[in-house]
């Protein structure tokens, strides 16, 4: 067995927290096995004047990872799966999805105001279109405002005042010890989460059978399970980050329960339903859904977005 697992990662304090988790784990299964970290600056950390939506989007945070991946300078990466882009390199693929942590996303507020008594055109910060829809839908009041960073970056710009409210995934707070923080969590019924939030991904090449064995054991059925189709709607979809599209998969009584939804930007149009099914036809029940919401006028909200011209049909897609 090897001795060495050279894991690649973005700098910030969550993605190291969850490199080290990864690390600690692996060292702890394995005596003898070390796990040294490098650390990658992607382009998405090098961007933090622009909206996301405007640069690239998901691809931004792993672009360079793969690059060491394909280089043979480090073997595994682990991202955070909201992060991850539906489609891979060749020679790499996502080979452990790990146990949930909470998907919802947080709200914090100056001085604790819970979301009902927020004032009338509070000033939010988030880089999310999609919770930006969601909150805009809930509230057409709220005036939004680009919020990008690390954790503690945006923590500090709320308390400084720049914001009345930011909203931040549930996950990384609570990775990161800072749970005290947070005013409420909001239900997926006021904000759908993104797709895969709370869930890590581990990154490998395909032929490195050894390796692909060895990490085997942090995968996690019913999270693979629930991120899986959420990823095939969010496919199906051709969904990046300059749209608003929103999906959650729950695992209830060996049932798949899977929610998408698609907005406009300005909160005004919300497409939202829900499929259930076996969890065996996961990805499958990801694009039927996405076939739903796009048969009820998602496909208009895309086209605006991705030009008139897009074709939504499917037929280059493959099937089942």
């Amino acid at each position: 067995m090897r001795k060495q697992i050279r894991l690649g990662s973005r700098g910030s304090a969550l993605a190291l927290w969850q490199a080290e988790w990864v690390k600690s784990e692996l060292e702890k299964k394995y005596a003898g096995i070390t796990v040294p970290i490098t650390k990658i600056k992607t382009t998405g950390d090098k961007i933090l004047d622009v909206p996301l939506a405007q640069v690239g989007g998901k691809g931004l945070f792993v672009k360079e990872i793969e690059e060491a991946m394909l280089g043979n300078e480090i073997d595994i990466a682990v991202h955070s799966m909201k992060d991850v882009p539906t489609f891979f390199p060749d020679g790499l693929h996502l080979s452990c999805i790990t146990k949930r942590e909470d998907a919802r996303d947080a709200l914090l507020t100056r001085n604790k105001v819970k979301f009902k008594d927020l004032p009338q055109g509070a000033n939010i910060g988030t880089s999310s279109l999609r919770r930006q829809a969601q909150l805009m839908h809930a509230r057409p009041d709220f005036v939004i405002h680009q919020l990008r960073g690390n954790v503690d970056t945006r923590l500090r710009r709320l308390k400084e005042g720049q914001f009345d409210a930011i909203i931040l995934a549930a996950a990384g707070i609570k990775r990161l010890g800072l749970a005290e923080n947070v005013t409420e969590y909001i239900e997926p019924d006021i904000s759908l989460p993104a797709i895969g939030q709370g869930a890590l991904g581990i990154e490998c090449r395909v032929d490195d059978r050894e390796l692909n064995d060895l990490i085997a054991f942090f995968n996690h059925t019913d999270t693979r399970i629930c991120v899986t189709a959420e990823r095939a709607l969010l496919r199906r979809l051709e969904g990046g980050c300059q749209v608003p599209i929103a999906c959650y998969g729950q695992m209830k009584e060996g049932r798949l329960r899977l929610i998408g939804l698609v907005g406009s930007v300005d909160g005004k149009r919300i497409i939202k339903d829900t499929i259930e099914g076996e969890p065996e036809k996961a990805e499958k029940l990801g694009v039927t859904l996405a076939e739903i919401l796009l048969s009820r006028g998602a496909d208009v909200i895309l086209r605006e977005v991705y030009g008139h011209n897009t074709d939504f049909s499917g037929n280059n897609l493959l099937e089942n």
